[in-house]
């Protein structure tokens, strides 16, 4: 087995992706995924990196069928990274590991800086990009950047909010699919940080925002950056299909999580409601998807922060 900092180009030729070429670049060949995805943009001189991760348990290759935010990036001088967080939906001592080493890596081989980058991502990948983005200002000396800006999208950013919703989601037993999943994801979270009755410290250290606080939580080390959350407020969808109300949705926690930065003066915090209703790549209507995204404007937004350029 090669030593963990070998870096190593998987393929040699690049693959055509909706008219553009992205490369898969092997950062650690010794962990599960241990690869990114970058699409270059169109002059490859990219005046930064936009940094995605997908949701809970899916590839890096999920997100391209879903958004065409990296096909904006490559005709606005983006360099776009996309990488996968595994079966986590927080920023642990494993993710925040990945998330370095794909920096470190990206910093050595595009000619960008560390100044230069914007971090988020779907559901899960965007609860991470939070967290990371907090420690990047928390522990300055620990981390490779600190984000002009960052961005989630129908993420739950509470944890304790989330574990609590998944115990409502049992308990009710109304959809499968609603069901599995807090079945599945809160196996997961009691095995490695138990429960928050029982671990408060862990998950105050995990979370991005914890709404029962008094006081500001770990969100206030995001008082000084551009922050956005997306979110499709389609009640009547979630009351009809999983029986669910604006109080079990990521967007309850978010929208008080872009409040309290904004009673902290960060008046670049902004909650993002979706212009049109959220489909998948299957042509499924769902609220909980990337397409949420109204790609040209979100774009815009980091092409503003990675330039010093107002937005109007």
């Amino acid at each position: 087995m090669k030593a963990l900092a070998t870096i190593i180009i998987l393929h040699v030729c690049p693959v055509l992706l909706f008219g553009q070429n992205y490369q898969k670049i092997v950062f650690n060949e010794d962990i599960e995924g241990g690869y990114y995805l970058a699409v270059p943009p169109r002059s490859e001189k990219p005046i930064g990196v936009l940094l995605l991760m997908p949701g809970f348990g899916q590839t890096a290759e999920s997100v391209f069928p879903e958004t065409k935010i990296h096909n904006v990036a490559y005709l606005h001088d983006v360099l776009t990274i996309v990488v996968a967080g595994g079966r986590k939906l927080y920023a642990d001592t494993d993710v925040v590991k990945r998330l370095n080493e794909v920096i470190d890596h990206v910093l050595k081989k595009y000619p960008v800086d560390k100044e230069g980058f914007v971090i988020g991502g779907f559901s899960a990948g965007g609860t991470i990009g939070l967290r990371y983005a907090e420690y990047c200002f928390e522990k300055p000396g620990g981390f490779p950047i600190q984000p002009k800006g960052v961005f989630s999208i129908d993420s739950p950013v509470d944890l304790f909010g989330i574990w609590n919703y998944f115990q409502r989601e049992i308990k009710k037993n109304y959809s499968d699919v609603g069901v599995g999943e807090a079945k599945f994801v809160t196996e997961i979270m009691e095995s490695e940080i138990g429960n928050p009755d029982e671990n408060a410290d862990n998950y105050n250290r995990l979370t991005p925002f914890n709404m029962e606080l008094e006081n500001y939580g770990n969100e206030k080390f995001l008082k000084d950056m551009s922050v956005r959350v997306y979110h499709d407020l389609d009640v009547v969808w979630q009351l009809e299909n999983r029986r669910r109300s604006l109080f079990d949705s990521n967007a309850f926690a978010s929208s008080e999580m872009i409040n309290r930065l904004l009673l902290m003066g960060n008046e670049r915090a902004a909650f993002i409601p979706s212009k049109s209703p959220g489909y998948r790549s299957s042509g499924t209507r769902h609220p909980h998807s990337w397409s949420i995204v109204d790609e040209v404007g979100f774009i815009q937004w980091v092409k503003s922060l990675l330039t010093n350029a107002d937005m109007e």
